[in-house]
């Protein structure tokens, strides 16, 4: 008996394989929608004094280039989450499984947060050559004609890329994005996991997973913001004109004030709250429809 009920046990784990393809396809649902917002906030990031406000760059995308440009570089940006989304969501699910079996437990704070860091720097060098597509892809239309880079789809981006400057080139930005990615998921995945455990007081359900997500997606936009900027700001540059990530946050804060570290503040919000939630609540209604429809358990994930 003990052995047959073993084995009925080990059959309700979800294979570590499913963890990745749901981290996965939860960031690529998010992104179909946050994608204008996505290009708002890297216009402004890179333009300096180009936009008054996020409306001012909504008003001039729309009128100079039309409503389609906002998803401008959408086949990178889904390339980005089949990648990065998919490192991270599936690593950080693996990490916390490990550790509710090895403890016993719900994992602590700290342990939330390492097992973040560990999850955002895998993830990143994983999808970080989408992500120099991604943010060339959406900055070119701003460019004069003659110095538009004019990629067709993220496929021709990876090819022009690797032969017109090297396959080194694709990881272009690492280190910021690492960086960023580290800040980002230390504090969104630990944030949503910790304010999940506590809300559920207060809520159950939907409501819990949308309460603790956008939370979450909010202190992750404050902390992660000037590393973001960075990363884009390095992985835009044709020349030489930032040395690394200490050297953009140095050279914006002087020449632009401090306050142009939060530059695009506003979309980048909407961009990552929104991508938080929606990436958040899709993940856990994949989770949770495999486990009951595949594996016929119909308890919560563990997030």
């Amino acid at each position: 008996f003990s052995a047959s009920a073993t084995m009925s046990e080990k059959k309700k784990e979800i294979p570590n394989a499913m963890k990745y393809v749901n981290g996965g396809l939860a960031g690529m649902l998010g992104t179909c929608f946050v994608q204008p917002l996505d290009l708002v906030k890297t216009r402004m990031q890179i333009g300096a004094g180009e936009y008054k406000s996020s409306m001012d760059c909504i008003s001039k995308v729309l009128k100079n280039e039309g409503l389609m440009a906002f998803y401008n570089g959408l086949s990178a940006g889904l390339m980005r989450q089949a990648t990065y989304t998919t490192a991270r969501m599936g690593f950080y699910q693996m990490e916390v499984d490990a550790y509710r079996q090895h403890f016993q437990k719900a994992p602590t704070v700290l342990a939330s947060m390492g097992m973040g860091i560990g999850a955002g720097a895998v993830g990143a060098m994983v999808g970080n050559p989408a992500e120099v597509a991604l943010i060339r892809m959406m900055a070119d239309n701003r460019l004069p004609e003659a110095e538009r880079r004019n990629y067709k789809n993220v496929a021709d981006a990876f090819i022009r890329i690797v032969k017109d400057e090297g396959v080194t080139t694709l990881w272009r930005g690492c280190m910021p994005t690492v960086a960023r990615a580290m800040v980002v998921n230390m504090v969104q995945l630990a944030s949503y996991s910790q304010l999940k455990a506590y809300f559920a007081q207060y809520f159950s359900g939907f409501a819990l997973q949308l309460s603790a997500a956008m939370m979450s997606g909010l202190l992750t936009t404050i902390a992660s913001m000037p590393l973001d900027m960075a990363k884009t700001r390095i992985q835009n540059q044709k020349s030489g004109e930032y040395k690394g990530t200490l050297d953009v946050l140095v050279k914006v804060a002087k020449k632009e004030g401090v306050f142009s570290l939060w530059k695009g503040f506003t979309p980048y919000l909407c961009r990552l709250g929104s991508h938080t939630v929606f990436a958040f609540v899709f993940l856990e209604q994949l989770t949770k429809g495999y486990k009951k429809y595949v594996l016929g358990d119909d308890s919560d994930s563990n997030l």
